[in-house]
Order: C-alpha cells, then sequence, then structure tokens
C-alpha cells in the first residue's frame, strides 16, 4: 500500500499587526500545530496611519519569529477575499480574546463566506496570558512611557521604546 503525501495546508493570518504582541506571536505558534504553513499578512489600511511602516511590521514579525520557512510574511491592500483568491488559499485564521472580538469577527466571517464561499474561518482563542492585550492598548501605553515587557516580544520592546523616545 502506497502513501501519498498530504496536501499541503495553509492558512492565511491577517491583521494590523501595529504592532506585533506576544497574543499575536502565540496564535502564530499555536497556529503551526493545525497548519502547515501561516502567511502572516499585514492588512494595509489607507485610511489609517499606523505607528510602523509595512516594512518595519515585516521586520517586526520576521524578528519575531525567527527564520521559520512555514511563516511567510505578507501584506495586501483591499478585500481579504479576493488576497485569499489571488495566494490560492481558501482558510484565515483568526484570534478571538474576548467577548466583545466576538460579534466584529463572527460578521467579518460571514461577509467573506458570502464574497467567496470557498473562504473558511478558523478561530483560536488566544491564550489566557494575553486575552487582555490589543496593538491599541500596548501603542497607548508605550506612548505615556508606560512598560509593556511582557506584552510584547523583546525586538518590538526596543523599536517600541525607540519610536516614543523621539517624540
Amino acid at each position: 500500500m502506497t502513501h501519498s503525501a498530504h496536501p499541503v495546508r495553509s492558512a492565511i493570518y491577517p491583521g494590523s499587526f501595529d504592532p506585533l504582541t506576544n497574543g499575536h506571536l502565540s496564535l502564530i505558534h499555536r497556529g503551526l500545530k493545525m497548519f502547515d504553513s501561516l502567511i502572516v499578512s499585514i492588512a494595509v489600511n489607507p485610511k489609517k496611519t499606523p505607528l510602523f511602516s509595512v516594512e518595519e511590521r515585516k521586520a517586526l514579525i520576521r524578528g519575531a519569529v525567527g527564520d521559520d520557512p512555514r511563516v511567510e510574511i505578507d501584506d495586501f491592500e483591499g478585500l481579504l477575499v479576493d488576497y485569499a483568491k489571488k495566494r490560492q488559499i481558501n482558510v484565515v485564521l483568526r484570534g478571538l480574546r474576548a467577548v466583545s472580538d466576538f460579534e466584529f469577527e463572527f460578521q467579518l466571517a460571514n461577509m467573506n463566506r458570502r464574497l467567496s464561499s470557498e473562504l473558511e474561518t478558523v478561530f483560536m482563542m488566544t491564550g489566557e496570558d494575553y486575552f487582555y492585550i490589543s496593538s491599541n492598548l500596548v501603542r497607548e501605553v508605550a506612548s505615556f512611557g508606560g512598560n509593556v515587557e511582557g506584552a510584547v516580544p523583546p525586538n518590538v520592546l526596543e523599536k517600541l521604546k525607540a519610536k516614543y523616545a523621539k517624540k
């Protein structure tokens, strides 16, 4: 009996990652237990002014995940369904921190499914150590000189300190 190799299962983990938090990092590591590879993809919103540029965010994510070949870092503008089609991937990984995330994520997943019936969203609960952390909160605390150590990877912590030291 011959065993054929199973197809490679990839998922897209989209987000702004401005900045990457330990919650995001935990989700990437846990996602790699479910999928053979992950595309961590920065959603570029021209209407928003991010703290870190797309290139800075890519470098911070790469610095935090190391040179794991199973993790690709990319970016996209526009609809996630169009990006997923272009990349030929039909699974999206999303993290849920709290009940407050659920309603928005549920609407998003259902709209994405309306736009593309092939696209499935897999939700993963954020680890209990990180459920209170959001990029917005990290930025706000760091902007006032607060200590966000433990909320973000060490390379991100250094970049945040440098960013806000200039302001």
